[in-house]
């Protein structure tokens, strides 16, 4: 029973980091298994037998869920983005309770204060900046792409463990997102099997080595400044919610669509209460 629930939500990251703006870093801490992934990444190889117990059903829900779910999310976007939207907001509502118990009782300080700013400050900048129409093509595949494609794992690593910050609005940055969605969503395609996997392959590389490096960050702040990083986390996870807010104010909404939105959310949120508890 515990493998099935990892499995499910290693299935929901796999889903949020599809969704530009859904960071799975914050859903990963919503759900109750944020601490635990980093000290298992961290410390791999140090107890591999349970740390593969462990990430193994979350990494193949994720797994699974991108590969199964890239066309699916993709046309709920196009068809239903506001419910969509408001259901992941709803998942990252409702492990809210979670991270708030890890500073309570704890008196606020300056430092503190400083901690949850700074991390608003960088997403809700982010999310100002308008480039979601870049478009690197990978047709025209060389050795040079290669280095690049892991360099961009990397950095879209980084930014989908650390809370708030979403990895796919990043890969939207850099104008890797709907290639690499492209790539991923047509990985059955046996003619374009190769292909997909110069493309799949070093970028993977390199979204694995930016876990492991990130992981070992934010484990180190955990265990040093543990209270000035949960008020950083809750700094991220409330620009995060701000930030797919007002993404939603660029749809006119009826009065049907804003129903559904709310059923939705409220649908995300007892899920994400449920799971978070688990």
């Amino acid at each position: 029973m515990k493998n099935l629930v990892l499995f499910f939500k290693g299935f929901i990251l796999g889903v949020a980091n599809i969704i530009p703006g859904v960071s799975g870093g914050t859903l990963a801490i919503t759900l109750g298994i944020y601490e635990d992934i980093i000290k298992a990444i961290s410390h791999f190889f140090s107890n591999f037998k349970k740390n593969i117990k462990f990430l193994l059903p979350i990494a193949l829900g994720a797994v699974v869920s991108i590969l199964l779910l890239s066309k699916v999310i993709s046309f709920s976007l196009e068809k239903a983005p506001v419910a969509t939207t408001l259901f992941f907001i709803g998942l990252i509502v409702g492990g809210l309770p979670l991270i708030f118990k890890k500073i309570e009782g704890k008196k606020v300080k300056k430092s503190y204060i400083i901690s949850f700013i700074v991390p608003m400050v960088i997403v809700l900048g982010l999310t100002f900046i308008s480039s979601g129409n870049n478009y690197i093509n990978l047709t025209n595949f060389n050795p040079l792409m290669i280095l690049i494609l892991f360099i961009v794992g990397v950095v879209a690593s980084a930014t989908m463990i650390i809370p708030g910050i979403s990895g796919s609005f990043v890969l939207m940055l850099l104008g890797f997102y709907k290639p690499i969605v492209k790539t991923a969503s047509n990985l059955t395609n046996l003619n374009m099997f190769g292909h997909n996997m110069l493309v799949l392959i070093p970028f993977g590389i390199g979204v694995l080595v930016g876990i492991v490096l990130i992981a070992k960050l934010i484990e180190y702040l955990l265990k040093k400044h543990e209270t000035s990083t949960y008020y950083a986390i809750i700094g991220f996870i409330i620009s995060s919610i701000a930030s797919l807010i007002i993404g939603l104010f660029a749809y006119k909404l009826n009065v049907v669509e804003l129903l559904v939105g709310v059923l939705m959310f409220m649908i995300g949120s007892l899920i994400g209460y449920k799971l978070g508890d688990k």
